[in-house]
């Protein structure tokens, strides 16, 4: 097919396409912006088009997948903007809080205990973690493998956790 036997086809089937374009756009404006597109685009993508396909279909779902594109770049960008003040979030809580030092050291006195309590094997590795060493540098002071002492110290952080929680419940 030729290319003006194609623009022939196209024009004599393209009156058709504005009331779609409306139905799908709801506003005159963008429906014409709609129908334009969709002609540019099937006359850029001729080549495409089969001859004894039935155009109209054709145009319909050119204009079709043009109008979904759009949608969905349009809901990409759009964003909301909260021009608010944000004065009322300041102060908004009655409640006040007050740190009590007694209560802090009534639970460190608990986490102390805590930890003394543990076994030897798990109590050694976890303070020196606790101190700041790496897992290889406790493994080497300690003369044993790493993989043991990466449990003892996983082990040490459960009991003391099971035995906290004890203390909270009572």
């Amino acid at each position: 097919m030729s290319t003006l036997e194609f623009n022939q086809l196209l024009v004599s089937n393209a009156e058709f396409l504005k009331p779609f374009a409306i139905t799908l756009t709801r506003d005159n404006e963008a429906a014409k912006d709609l129908f334009q597109e969709t002609l540019f685009r099937a006359l850029s993508n001729k080549d495409k088009y089969h001859v004894g396909t039935n155009i109209k279909a054709w145009l319909y779902t050119i204009m079709r997948n043009i109008f979904i594109n759009n949608y969905r770049r349009k809901a990409k960008q759009q964003t909301i903007f909260d021009s608010t003040p944000n004065e009322f979030l300041l102060n908004s809580s009655p409640s006040v809080v007050v740190s009590n030092p007694a209560e802090s050291n009534l639970r460190l006195k608990d986490i102390q205990l805590a930890i003394h309590n543990l076994p030897e094997i798990f109590r050694n590795p976890f303070l020196l973690y606790f101190d700041g060493y790496k897992y290889h540098e406790i493994a080497d002071m300690l003369e044993e493998p790493l993989g043991t002492i990466k449990s003892r110290i996983h082990f040490a952080r459960k009991l003391l956790k099971e035995q906290l929680q004890k203390v909270e419940l009572n």
